[in-house]
């Protein structure tokens, strides 16, 4: 009888989930420690919230359907269901409620962490990814909104971009509210659909987001999105707005909402002597929780593929003003607005536009010719470590031949000799793996000449 195949797991990850490699992975280190330096030269305080929260306190603010695991990673946990948090600014949000009274406001704080979205991964879009975040909690004054516009400007040129490699476009939600009321929608289930619909203007297109605005659209893998259900003299007026941008809503209510936004940000903006910046009626954010200003951040220059092929990139992060998101843990008084950047997206643009002079480290291999010489070894081990050397004993077995190889290919620089003839003259041989040049050292010489060829 034949035994049971065993089935082997598969190498292959889940989609929407990629492995980094060590350059990425130091240019992502190179920017995220200018942006710390931009955070404490701008005020703000370090904080770290948990991966897991539970699910009602960060909200379904992604998901539009009935379970909570939807658009989150959620599991049950007895009573409770707990999810990956799926941004940074919700468990802010619950974290600035449990520390209230002990807080300063306003709070300005500012944090780095991974965040997971259970949602259909595309084109430089994953299911988890980096973010950094700045908020204001508790002021209403917009001068913090334009500031923070101010400041992304400031790390993403600290980065490497020039002014004119981005814009940041910005617009009210205010706007969507006085079209609203205008157009008599008052369900807050149509509302969200709409909003969510004129975000994906840029990544779709009119005529596809004309069909989210309507009955309804199919995508290219089959997927059917229920539609808001406007009607063609509705849709034309959002048209007007967001496509055309020859249209305004009018009256009081836009008045004394999107247009004093509008005025008081681009007095800020203006004052504060910004310029790389562009109002846009039709950056909407497509969250629900944002209550006035929003923005977005673009490149202006052209993002490829991993096979070279241009993408629709889209903007690299974003934020707005959520005022009422703490006042659901209670009665609190808590105005807010914030931005985050995608450093995953972020690093991945800046690869293709700047040539980072970041190289890896790589140790000096020291090849073992007889393990009971290890205490040799050991001793010139330690000269280089206190030197501050990057270095190793060959840490596999095999002769000299597999040690050579396994010093090229993790990219050493160079390698060390010290076998019996070397032990006995008291000079190790030094090899430049770039040159191939040999050369007889004094152990005591060592140092100096390796730093040679580092």
């Amino acid at each position: 009888m034949a035994k049971d195949k065993k089935t082997k797991p598969s190498k292959e990850l889940p989609l929407g989930f990629v492995d980094r490699q060590e350059k990425e992975l130091l240019i992502r280190d190179f920017v995220i420690s200018n942006i710390k330096e931009v955070m404490i030269k701008y005020g703000f305080q370090y904080l770290e919230t948990p991966s897991f929260e539970y699910t009602d306190s960060i909200g379904k603010f992604l998901p539009d359907k009935d379970r909570p695991d939807q658009g989150v990673f959620s599991f049950k946990d007895e009573k409770n269901w707990l999810s990956l948090r799926y941004d940074l600014t919700a468990p802010l949000a619950r974290y600035v409620a449990k520390n209230y009274m002990e807080l300063p406001k306003p709070f300005k704080r500012y944090q780095l962490g991974t965040v997971w979205r259970n949602e259909k991964p595309g084109p430089g879009r994953f299911r988890e990814f980096l973010q950094f975040d700045a908020d204001f909690i508790g002021t209403k004054n917009l001068m913090a909104d334009a500031e923070l516009c101010v400041m992304i400007s400031e790390i993403l040129e600290k980065c490497g971009l020039d002014k004119k490699d981005y814009t940041i476009k910005w617009s009210t939600r205010k706007i969507t509210d006085a079209l609203f009321e205008s157009l008599k929608i008052s369900s807050s289930n149509k509302r969200l659909k709409i909003l969510r619909s004129l975000d994906k203007l840029d990544r779709l297109g009119w005529n596809e987001v004309k069909k989210l605005l309507g009955k309804g659209r199919k995508d290219q893998s089959g997927d059917f999105t229920e539609g808001a259900g406007l009607s063609s003299s509705q849709t034309q007026d959002i048209y007007e707005i967001f496509v055309k941008k020859e249209l305004m809503p009018t009256g009081d209510k836009y008045e004394e909402g999107a247009g004093k936004d509008i005025r008081s940000m681009t007095n800020y903006l203006d004052v504060f002597g910004f310029e790389n910046y562009k109002f846009d009626p039709s950056i909407i954010r497509g969250l629900e929780y944002y209550t006035g200003p929003v923005f977005e951040v673009n490149l202006n220059f052209e993002v490829k593929n991993l096979k070279g092929q241009a993408i629709q990139f889209g903007s690299i992060g974003g934020g707005g003003r959520y005022d009422n998101l703490v006042s659901n843990f209670g009665n609190l008084d808590c105005p807010a607005t914030g931005i985050s950047i995608g450093l995953d997206r972020l690093v991945f643009a800046l690869m293709q536009k700047k040539d980072f002079k970041i190289k890896p480290k790589r140790p000096i291999v020291i090849c073992v010719f007889d393990k009971d010489k290890i205490q040799e070894y050991i001793e010139i081990l330690n000269k280089l470590r206190t030197s501050d050397i990057s270095s190793e004993i060959y840490p596999g077995e095999g002769k000299l031949k597999k040690q050579m190889e396994y010093a090229n290919k993790i990219g050493s620089p160079a390698v060390i000799l010290y076998g019996d003839d070397e032990i006995k003259s008291g000079k190790a041989t030094l090899k430049n793996l770039g040159t191939g040049n040999e050369i007889s050292v004094k152990l005591e010489d060592l140092v100096d000449e390796i730093k040679k060829i580092i």
